[in-house]
């Protein structure tokens, strides 16, 4: 099983339009692969990317077309207020990140 572990609206530290614009295309790069991702986990201001419309969100989309569970963090979610805009996936809980992170085969991470 591979998990992508989303922990931010970008890739790296520095200039925030750059990380967002580097995550924007990694998950672009992504779908087109032939990597098949089964989980997708979006905490802390990953939550962003499951509550904004934008190229992102186009690429979860794809990735749960092709099979992937979109999951994103309550207690994130709740603390940026963004519960009620959950666009994509359902909400889960740091339980079921820790059982993720202990059995999956593989594990993307590029935040």
């Amino acid at each position: 099983m591979t998990f992508l572990y989303l922990d931010s609206d970008r890739i790296g530290a520095g200039d925030d339009e750059l990380g967002r614009k580097l995550l924007r295309i990694f998950l672009e790069k992504l779908v087109t692969s032939e990597v098949q991702v089964d989980f997708v986990a979006c905490l802390n201001a990953g939550v962003f990317l499951t509550t904004e419309e934008g190229p992102a969100l186009e690429s979860l989309r794809a990735l749960a077309s092709r099979g992937a569970t979109v999951m994103t963090c309550g207690t994130c979610l709740d603390h940026y207020g963004r519960r009620e805009r959950l666009l994509i996936g359902v909400v889960g809980g740091m339980q079921q990140t820790v059982e993720l992170f202990a059995s999956a085969d593989r594990i993307i991470a590029p935040c």
